[in-house]
């Protein structure tokens, strides 16, 4: 066991490194203290004031570092922070720790080969650029504190909360790096989980959704703006299908089969990472007629920009949507079309589930459902459309 007493030095017997066992931390001096993990793993981490902040400094594992070694380096680092010094900084000059923003690109990097999405690699970095970079981009990963992590969150966890979820996330995985490079010890992303409220699902903003009452209206104005005439049938085949921007923006011609009036779209484009089957209509097979006309030689997709054959934006949906009257989100028609399939149909709920491309949580039940109900969803959206476009 340590010897008691108020001495700097001497508390640690130069056996004890040796021999001790139990899980704990165990004090020398200048805030020197050996660490044994449940693993029996020792490494030596001492705790200093620098700058008038709390740190802890990591000096190495007792496996390569020496009691001895140990206390020349804890000396050091107690005799630089007591002249104003910064033991940190100095070391992580000499090592060379990247910033906050170098090593998350470089996360970023590793992670890319793992994406079947390319759009969930950029939201991955883009997320970080918006909310992160600007604050702590230019620090030292191991500079930043549980305080520093919360001045990112706080503002946006209410308001943004799931947007501010993916942040911490995606921050988590980037200490996670510098721990594993031995930057840091710690993870602040996780550590400050518990201390951020609990958002119930009621205090989350939804999408802005249009009275179902008013969806044919806003199809008859839609048809007249002046916009890329692309667009504008992009935009109402998506509130005939109730699908999403990103499943509608990529849609390719070898999805399609109008013959059998089907649009099958695989797994790897969906959210939910399940094949999806969707019933084309009278009024969704004109308008791809009416595309094929747009379409690029050669052209893969059904719905390409006036650049060719490249996806349209998100943000030519919002355009068209900031040129109208209606204060709406674009993703806001899906809750559109379940608020009309449950008020004026008498479709299942299971149904209507199908058609929005949800997937049972119960996976008892999604054990013994086998089937996507195509044909009654068929139905479903045919009553949509007669709804929508009369």
């Amino acid at each position: 066991m340590p010897k008691k007493g108020p001495h700097k030095q001497g508390r640690l017997t130069s056996a004890f490194p040796n021999n001790v066992k139990k899980p704990g931390k165990y004090l020398d001096g200048d805030g020197l203290m050996l660490i044994v993990d449940q693993s029996e793993a020792k490494r030596w981490v001492q705790r200093l004031v620098i700058n008038g902040r709390r740190r802890d400094i990591g000096h190495g594992s007792f496996k390569h570092v020496s009691l001895k070694e140990a206390r020349l380096k804890a000396a050091a680092a107690s005799k630089l922070a007591r002249e104003g010094g910064d033991p940190l900084a100095e070391r992580q000059r000499e090592r060379g720790v990247d910033t906050f923003e170098e090593l998350a690109r470089k996360v970023h990097e590793l992670k890319r080969p793992t994406w079947k999405n390319p759009k969930h690699g950029a939201q991955w970095i883009n997320t970080l650029r918006t909310y992160v970079f600007p604050k702590l981009g230019d620090r030292r990963v191991s500079d930043i504190s549980k305080s520093d992590v919360l001045s990112v969150l706080e503002p946006i966890w209410t308001s943004k909360h799931e947007t501010a979820s993916r942040v911490r996330q995606r921050m988590g995985e980037v200490f996670k790096r510098a721990i594993a490079l031995d930057w840091r010890q710690d993870n602040p992303a996780e550590a400050v989980k518990a201390t951020l409220p609990r958002v119930s699902r009621g205090s989350v903003n939804h999408y802005k959704a249009l009275d179902y009452n008013l969806v044919n209206q806003f199809i008859i104005e839609l048809r007249q703006r002046k916009a890329w005439p692309v667009t504008k049938l992009a935009y109402e085949f998506l509130i005939l299908t109730a699908l999403r921007t990103g499943e509608i923006r990529g849609a390719l011609w070898s999805e399609i089969d109008l013959a059998k009036a089907e649009w099958f779209i695989p797994r790897e484009r969906m959210k939910a990472k399940a094949d999806h089957r969707v019933p084309l209509t009278p009024r969704m097979l004109e308008i791809l007629t009416e595309a094929k006309d747009y379409a690029a030689d050669g052209g893969t997709l059904v719905f390409p920009s006036q650049r060719g054959d490249r996806m349209l934006s998100d943000n030519t949906f919002r355009k068209l949507n900031q040129s109208s009257s209606y204060d709406i989100d674009v993703h806001g028609f899906r809750s559109t079309f379940r608020t009309w399939a449950q008020d004026k149909t008498d479709f299942a709920r299971e149904v209507v589930e199908a058609a929005l491309s949800h997937q049972e949580q119960d996976a008892v039940v999604a054990a013994y459902a086998r089937s996507d109900l195509f044909a009654k969803r068929h139905k479903l959206m045919e009553q949509w459309e007669a709804w929508c476009v009369g």
